[in-house]
């Protein structure tokens, strides 16, 4: 079970934004991550520099089936909820912070997105990409959740594999994919490698911390 933690920032001006202690796993009938989301390493709870215990700013809880669907989401930041699910497309909650007023939603869309780590791979596992065409771009709808309110957002991505390789590791080999991420609204591309259910790299993410071996997916 992967353990660890993921500074999030800003992948434009590298402005810090989190940190995200998290732990992920497959099981019998797909996979879930779980994380928490804190204010950066080095911050003070009023955002502004300095020593002080992180303090809590959200949460991530992701679960997915044997074909990379999401069965299950529920995120938190700034006291907005979000609870979600593939129904009849994307289908979810979004509860205010005094929690009197709710929202439905529903898009027909492939999954979720957002700045989470756990999309990333969780998109990987739904398109399943494998490197016999690599060149092949696969095109997907996502709903995305955006900070700081998680506003849903429709978009279009294109996922395709560039790169599968396999290093000897002390645990074992370890095989990282790489993936060339596209904005269809914009054009903009970025590399994002994964390995298992671990992000290696990605705009806005980095590995800080890892206490065991990205699991293998079967």
């Amino acid at each position: 079970m992967p353990r660890g933690r993921y500074s999030l920032h800003d992948p434009h001006d590298h402005t810090p934004l989190a940190d995200e202690h998290f732990n992920c796993a497959p099981g019998p009938s797909g996979w879930r991550y779980v994380s928490q989301l804190t204010t950066p390493s080095g911050t003070a709870p009023d955002g502004l520099p300095g020593p002080g215990k992180p303090t809590v700013t959200g949460s991530v809880d992701l679960a997915l089936d044997g074909l990379g669907r999401p069965i299950r989401l529920e995120l938190h930041a700034g006291g907005w909820q979000v609870r979600g699910a593939a129904l009849d497309g994307v289908t979810w909650v979004r509860t205010d912070p005094t929690g009197t007023g709710a929202t439905e939603g529903n898009v027909p869309a492939h999954a979720f997105t957002g700045t989470s780590p756990a999309f990333l791979v969780a998109t990987a596992r739904l398109l399943r990409l494998t490197a016999s065409a690599p060149a092949a771009a696969t095109r997907v709808r996502l709903v995305a959740f955006t900070d700081p309110v998680l506003a849903p957002r429709t978009l279009d991505q294109s996922w395709a594999l560039i790169a599968s390789e396999t290093h000897a590791t002390d645990n074992g080999p370890l095989t990282v994919d790489e993936y060339q991420v596209t904005a269809l609204d914009t054009g903009e591309q970025h590399a994002v490698h994964i390995a298992g259910d671990v992000v290696l790299a990605a705009p806005g993410i980095e590995l800080e911390h890892l206490e065991s071996p990205p699991s293998v997916f079967t």
